[in-house]
């Protein structure tokens, strides 16, 4: 899958398209996880619904987007990778979504310009700002990427990201997520880091969402557990919950054809 490139002003976007121009679908953007990038959404790009065309940008600082906003760095950031790249295209209303971090700034999105919101699908993460003992974990890593770069963070969280079941059935998930981790600058990591420890609480925003909203989570995700998925959903007024059973953070890569069924059919219901 071949990047396409953005240019806005001084500053660029790349991001995947799979249908590069295909304006008069319906579309639907996913944000990447921490420390990920665009990539990570290859198998949704290869099976994406008939009708529909998925963008998947890589946020600021990721892949081949430049950084803005480096010196003070704020999730809203990543909602205007979003708005920008959206604008550029021509599309005024999509489903948005992400994995992770990529939920965070789906949040941010809908803080911002919730008219361009037709759906929301939140995967893998949570809706709370970091507590105290998440803030201090932040820290670390941003010490870590200091000292090693990319190959720290990467030896760091791999056994966090991927569920046991993977990790014992296929072998070729852990190098696949490692050889996106290790694609990334370490510019591009302490930013992320800083907009995830500063985010904002999202959990009253959560109860005023009104559009269709999917909820996905690995049934061994470590990071952001079944708990947290069953919070938002009892917050989101009538949104919908799916557990992937033999994934943990990354189901869409974990489990790719049941994500890709369980995505297709909340596609295929939208209005």
């Amino acid at each position: 899958m071949t990047r396409q490139y953005c240019h806005i002003g001084s500053r660029t976007i790349a991001y995947l398209d799979s249908v590069p121009g295909g304006n008069a679908l319906r579309t639907i953007v996913l944000l990447h996880a921490f420390p990920l990038g665009a990539g990570m959404w290859e198998p949704q790009i290869r099976s994406i619904p008939k009708g529909w065309r998925l963008i998947t940008p890589d946020l600021c600082g990721f892949g081949g987007t430049t950084d803005p906003n480096p010196t003070l760095p704020a999730i809203d950031d990543y909602a205007d990778d979003v708005t920008d790249l959206l604008g550029e295209l021509g599309i005024t209303r999509a489903v948005v979504g992400g994995c992770s971090m990529g939920g965070y700034a789906t949040f941010a999105v809908m803080r911002k310009v919730s008219h361009m919101v037709e759906a929301i699908v939140l995967a893998d993460t949570k809706m709370t700002a970091d507590t105290s003992e998440g803030r201090a974990n932040r820290r670390s890593m941003l010490a870590l990427v200091d000292r090693e770069g990319p190959s720290g963070v990467s030896r760091d969280m791999m056994p966090k990201l991927l569920g046991a079941t993977t990790v014992a059935s296929d072998a070729t998930i852990e190098p696949t997520v490692r050889r996106f981790i290790k694609q990334q600058s370490p510019d591009a990591l302490r930013g992320a880091i800083r907009r995830m420890m500063d985010r904002p609480d999202s959990s009253e925003l959560a109860t005023t969402i009104t559009v269709p909203a999917l909820i996905v989570v690995g049934e061994e995700d470590a990071l952001t557990p079944v708990a947290d998925a069953q919070k938002m959903a009892a917050a989101i007024p009538g949104a919908r919950l799916e557990i992937i059973p033999g994934a943990g953070h990354l189901p869409n890569l974990e489990q790719p054809a049941r994500f890709n069924t369980v995505l297709g059919d909340f596609l295929s219901s939208l209005p």
